[in-house]
């Protein structure tokens, strides 16, 4: 299996290439030459199988080059033993036709878990084979920050720096990651939005002498392996659903477009997806990208799904070459015009595929407040407001002739003050993380510079001592 970017420049790769650059060197994208299928036959086979031995089967494609049948088996193992629920994600019924994919049962409770945990046990065993050290550098709108550190805490072989948007995100999520006491970790709150740390890291990772120097890495969605993993659980689901004799749909809580791009993969691979679901907030570049072909950036909203309170989906540049036949040209223009414009417009060629698959339905947070109660009221489920942002898309252009799953991508007691101010009740956190709230934080803010921020970076990476700016 090769890999190529999105931006035609960059030399193909194999996955574990693939896995240490992150990104591209041409600021592409990586995505495999061909997506490999499964058949029906294969499919059925895959019924009744734990979630393990579906992730096994699911990745080998992508990595058997690199990593033998034996090695995959144990890091997924390793990777999903942690979780909670012997089911890693297990569906629970919400209505008729209606289910909730609950993807929140990892280390620290949102659907990120799933794939930052295999990441992790990838990273270390990639590393340890060449005897290498990397530098981790991600950016957050929420969730991604605090499952990448846990998946990359105490390793020896690197050592990771996380931006967060100062302010931006929920005190539950901001504390996963500043309570983490480990010499690897560091977290920098930037003085802007989730797009401004988005766009920063971009523009490290495309300086080469930073990039070479601090031999960085993605451990964000523009990260392949993350999208990898992911594809996973849309297998697991549509299984238990009745697939492949039934089709199913997803409804996707949607900021970067990485998780449900990995539902357009998994229908690349054969499993029958009857619809896929864009769900957004008032953040709803993608919707808007839906009704008129114009991918168009505005500003960014704050909103009680601040997870998803993001303008520029990285992960859709992955959607449009694939549709455009894997042709670097469409999406280097259409990077170029994003640059100098703020905008791009999609033939309508390429329009037409993505609305064969795809639907969209933007959510206002009295809507999500709305969903939140109701299904509370029915059900005595508590839903966090990004999966009920997931739940009204489900419900406004879902189709109800096959069965919706909703992917429940955060726990509950991760937005509180929402859930309590919706059902007046106040989730309660689990176990180990109980003491959560008393636990003593370490990060720093920073504006919005690259200079500040590199500079930050060069002095606190371990074995880089002598590394000047």
């Amino acid at each position: 299996m090769r890999y190529i970017s999105t931006r035609g420049v960059a030399p193909d790769v194999r996955f574990t290439g693939a896995l240490l650059a992150g990104l591209a060197s041409d600021g592409g994208l990586y995505v495999p030459r061909v997506w490999p299928r499964f058949s029906s036959d294969q499919l059925q086979r895959l019924v009744g199988c734990s979630y393990a031995e579906v992730a096994t089967t699911v990745m080998r494609p992508f990595v058997h080059e690199d990593i033998s049948d034996e090695v995959l088996r144990d890091v997924v193992q390793r990777a999903y033993g942690v979780f909670e629920h012997p089911d890693v994600a297990p569906l629970r019924p919400l209505g008729e036709n209606r289910w909730c994919l609950e993807l929140f049962h990892g280390p620290t409770l949102a659907f990120k878990d799933i794939a930052l945990q295999l990441i992790g046990q990838l990273f270390d065993h990639a590393l340890q084979s060449r005897k290498q050290r990397t530098t981790i550098l991600g950016a957050t709108s929420g969730d991604t920050g605090s499952a990448a550190i846990a998946g990359c805490r105490g390793r020896d072989a690197l050592d990771i720096f996380i931006l967060h948007p100062h302010g931006r995100v929920s005190a539950v999520q901001r504390r996963q990651m500043t309570t983490v006491q480990d010499r690897n970790v560091h977290n920098i709150a930037l003085q802007g939005t989730f797009d401004d740390c988005q766009r920063l890291v971009k523009a490290l990772f495309s300086d080469p002498a930073c990039r070479n120097d601090l031999q960085l890495s993605s451990i964000n969605s523009i990260n392949w392996a993350r999208v990898m993993a992911q594809i996973v659980y849309y297998f697991v689901a549509a299984l238990a659903l009745g697939a492949p004799r039934t089709p199913v749909s997803f409804a996707v809580p949607t900021g970067n477009f990485g998780n449900i791009f990995a539902g357009y993969i998994a229908h690349q691979m054969g499993l029958p997806i009857a619809q896929l679901v864009l769900a957004t907030n008032k953040n709803n570049i993608l919707k808007r990208m839906m009704d008129t072909g114009e991918y168009r950036v505005a500003a960014v909203h704050s909103t009680l799904s601040p997870s998803m309170d993001i303008q520029v989906a990285s992960n859709f540049e992955r959607l449009l070459f694939d549709v455009a036949g894997q042709d670097a040209t469409v999406v280097n223009a259409a990077m170029a015009s994003l640059q100098s414009c703020g905008s791009f417009r999609i033939p309508n060629s390429l329009m037409r595929e993505i609305r064969a698959l795809f639907s969209a339905h933007s959510t206002t947070d009295a809507q999500t407040t709305a969903v939140i109660c109701d299904v509370y009221q029915r059900t005595g489920v508590l839903l966090d407001p990004h999966t009920a942002v997931g739940f009204d898309a489900a419900a406004q252009v879902g189709h109800d002739d096959t069965p919706m799953v909703i992917l429940g991508t955060a726990h509950p007691a991760k937005f509180p003050q929402s859930v309590q101010e919706a059902t007046g009740v106040f989730p309660s956190l689990p176990a180990h993380l109980s003491d959560l709230h008393q636990r003593e934080e370490h990060y720093v803010v920073l504006p919005d510079e690259v200079g500040v921020v590199e500079s930050f970076i060069r002095s606190h990476v371990r074995g880089c001592d002598t590394i000047q700016v």
